[in-house]
């Protein structure tokens, strides 16, 4: 088994903005003595009075008791040029996001430093790869790529280049895990986990938008209410930044050599080429500017409970409507043997847990005309809201029963317009789908994918998981209708979800 570095190993972090100071301050904590270098004047220094403060602020709150707090924020070290880093054991930077300076910096480095020294460069889109082939020897270079805020934050990536040497990403690894952090091992390839996997989260939100199907305040609370995630597609952008986002989502598809399924967004270039960011300057998705009142979700009006309800099989859905049902002393009978996805009637509505087909195809193709399709939760039993659509043949009369049956278990309706998949059951299967072919790749294995998604962008379960749990030929009859619904290869199903389904089909007949 590899053993991280030991503590008197001498870290370097060149440049000290936000994420390079988190990064020593996180090696200091952990007992190393830290070297700092940025090419500004008094950068260097500043960033050291601030971890040291930092330090200082945590033996305040408990965190740490006074006496680490001062042996921790004596190891920083600031210092003005690269042959200060001769003595180093791991070289990490946190400098600007472009190949060329990050390949001069480490070939600069190759020159002064010692055979033994490893370097862990921080990038988070450029190719470990391409980063080491300037470099005489490569192989003493993978990604130690932290996530912002570096202290907090749980997750380092660890990627490996062609060249990179086994034990080198091992030692990394190894050393991360002794940091106190949560690391993965990933493949050099566009995106590593977290910015590939993540890029439906906000695909798919702009394109609803785009298509008009909800508006932005209503996808969130969706995605938030219902699918537990901390915070809607549309929040995150405007905290990570719109020009950042967009910019990454380009990267990642410029790489992919313009798969449609990374295609970027229309209405986020738009955003971008106006100068609304996000909250780094006060417009974006949201306006944050003083007088500005943050818009609510859509919510359907109060119904009636409907005279008469009848529960249809034994789907999650359907036993948690029985149990809110019962909670709220609603009558209602059941008919458990019922198949073919009916979940509930309330008079003449039918409703139905989305497949990936609208509404009104659904209705078309099974005769239905009182067609209702309601979207995933990630927790049936709990969730506070649903989204919901109906099909054209179905009247206003009739839509009003569903509302009423959802209300009168206790949820909040988000009607959306009727189109292929719904919010959440979508975006989890390309999310589960883009992770699938992660895997199959050989960028990560499941559960460091899983891990990964997580801890570096705090979703509620990991997507492989998720989608377990929902079933892979729930996840791949959605991708096949989406797929069907709009004719187009962004949802092409991935090889792994097939030869999952097509293995699990085998064993039960």
């Amino acid at each position: 088994m590899t053993t991280p570095l030991p503590p008197k190993t001498l870290i370097a972090v060149v440049g000290t903005g936000a994420m390079g100071a988190g990064i020593a301050q996180v090696a200091a904590a952990a007992g190393h003595p830290v070297k700092l270098l940025d090419n500004r004047p008094g950068a260097a220094e500043k960033a050291v009075e601030g971890i040291r403060a930092q330090f200082a602020r945590l033996a305040e709150k408990g965190k740490m008791s006074a006496e680490a707090a001062q042996a921790a924020g004596a190891r920083l070290i600031p210092v003005e040029q690269l042959a200060d880093l001769a003595d180093a054991g791991l070289v990490t930077e946190a400098i600007v996001e472009n190949l060329e300076a990050k390949q001069k910096l480490y070939v600069d480095l190759e020159g002064i430093v010692g055979p033994d020294c490893i370097f862990g460069t921080n990038t988070s889109s450029i190719s470990v790869t391409a980063i080491g082939a300037a470099l005489q020897r490569p192989e003493r270079l993978a990604g130690l790529h932290f996530f912002n805020p570096a202290p907090l934050m749980a997750l380092v990536e660890i990627v490996s280049g062609l060249a990179t040497d086994c034990r080198v990403a091992e030692t990394l690894f190894a050393t991360a895990a002794a940091w106190g952090k949560t690391p993965v091992h990933a493949k050099s390839t566009p995106g590593f986990i977290v910015n590939r996997v993540a890029r439906p989260y906000y695909a798919e939100a702009l394109r609803q938008l785009h298509e008009g199907i909800a508006d932005v305040a209503t996808i969130d609370a969706i995605m938030r209410e219902a699918g537990g995630f901390r915070m809607g597609p549309f929040e995150l952008m405007d905290m990570i930044g719109l020009d950042v986002n967009f910019a990454v989502t380009n990267s990642v598809w410029n790489a992919f050599f313009n798969d449609p399924r990374f295609t970027p967004s229309l209405i986020q270039q738009e955003y971008v080429a106006a100068g609304w960011y996000g909250r780094k300057n006060g417009r974006g998705f949201y306006d944050y500017r003083p007088a500005a009142s943050k818009p609510e979700a859509s919510s359907a009006a109060a119904q009636p409970v409907p005279p008469s309800i009848v529960l249809h099989g034994t789907s999650p859905l359907a036993e948690a409507l029985a149990k809110r049902l019962t909670d709220r002393a609603v009558p209602f009978t059941r008919l458990p043997n019922t198949t073919g996805g009916f979940v509930a009637a309330a008079g003449n509505a039918c409703l139905y847990v989305t497949d990936g087909r609208s509404a009104t195809r659904r209705a078309s193709e099974t005769g239905v005309a009182n067609t209702i399709v309601v979207d995933l939760a990630s927790d049936y039993a709990t969730t506070p809201r649903l989204a919901m659509a109906s099909a054209a043949s179905c009247s206003s009369a009739t839509t009003e029963l569903a509302i009423g049956l959802l209300q009168a278990a206790g949820i909040a309706v988000s009607c959306v317009k009727d189109a292929p998949g719904l919010p959440l059951m979508r975006t989890l299967a390309m999310l589960a789908n883009e992770a699938s072919d992660a895997v199959n790749q050989g960028v990560s294995d499941a559960a460091g994918i899983d891990t990964a998604m997580r801890l570096g962008v705090g979703y509620p379960r990991g997507p492989l998981a998720w989608a377990h749990e929902v079933g892979l030929s729930s996840i791949r009859t959605v991708l096949k209708n989406l797929g069907e619904g709009y004719g187009e290869d962004r949802y092409r199903i991935s090889p792994l979800i097939e030869q999952q389904h097509f293995a699990c089909t085998r064993h039960s007949s």
